[in-house]
């Protein structure tokens, strides 16, 4: 498959890894979900360069994950990670799987289960209309538990810290860059005071980024439990402190709306 420059594509497997250079074991910065848009700037040697639109996030895909863009989104994915059917039935075959907040095209329903344009059966319930969000940004994040983690990870198979963030703030309607050095100017400062903090108060470190479940417990995708965890904030300042240092700053995002 071949595309010209200054093409805008989407994706059209589960996820897609952006690489950092036209390699398939070329450092994995981020992934890019099913029905999101890439726009090429250049595409040699079955690669595609550019950025994410959703993101701007720049790298190389490979052109075999992407096609037209086809039908305007109606709905995404509203769970961790969904299984997308050959048959509207759930002993079909399974054709792919898809991540939270992966955008979809649906165009029939049957027994419980919706159409994706031509490509398989979805169940319903896993699928929220565009527009349609989660409340709780933390909660959609607490959904993740378990997850592995992943550098650059940003699917339901694995995930890293700004990963995780990004995603759960998406699933909520709330902007989110990629990286944790853009989003240390989310929200607004706090006093570096454990004391003071509430759900949804974002934790930062140089590198690392975790949300506060309440007053004193932290969830964060990390390398030392390869996994989305929870855990005592105070654990996790002690630990943290001897490879990436003391906290850098602490941030508090407006309500929804405001």
């Amino acid at each position: 498959m071949s595309a010209p420059a200054n093409q805008i594509m989407r994706v059209i497997t589960g996820s897609a890894a952006v690489r950092r250079t036209p390699a398939d074991d070329a450092p994995l910065d981020t992934q890019m979900l099913f029905g999101e848009v890439f726009s090429i700037e250049e595409q040699k040697d079955g690669w595609a360069q550019g950025s994410a639109v959703l993101d701007r996030y720049p790298g190389y895909v490979r052109l075999d994950m992407l096609g037209p863009l086809g039908p305007l989104p109606t709905h995404r994915v509203r769970v961790p990670r969904t299984f997308v059917y050959r048959d509207p039935d759930l002993k079909s075959s399974p054709l792919l799987w898809l991540s939270m907040n992966a955008k979809l095209a649906l165009t029939a329903h049957s027994g419980g289960f919706s159409l994706i344009e031509d490509l398989g059966w979805i169940y319903s319930a896993h699928a929220a209309p565009i527009g349609m969000f989660t409340e709780d940004f933390v909660s959609a994040a607490e959904d993740f538990l378990g997850t592995p983690y992943l550098w650059g990870g940003r699917d339901g198979l694995g995930l890293d810290c700004s990963g995780l963030l990004q995603i759960a703030m998406q699933s909520a309607g709330r902007e989110c860059p990629r990286d944790t050095y853009q989003q240390v100017d989310l929200g607004a400062a706090l006093p570096v005071d454990m004391w003071a903090l509430r759900r949804g108060d974002l934790i930062f470190w140089k590198g690392h980024v975790g949300i506060m479940r309440n007053a004193d417990t932290l969830l964060h995708a990390n390398a030392y439990h390869m996994q989305v965890t929870r855990e005592p904030l105070a654990d996790a300042v002690a630990r943290i402190a001897q490879s990436h240092g003391q906290i850098t700053g602490i941030r508090r995002l407006p309500k929804p709306g405001v």
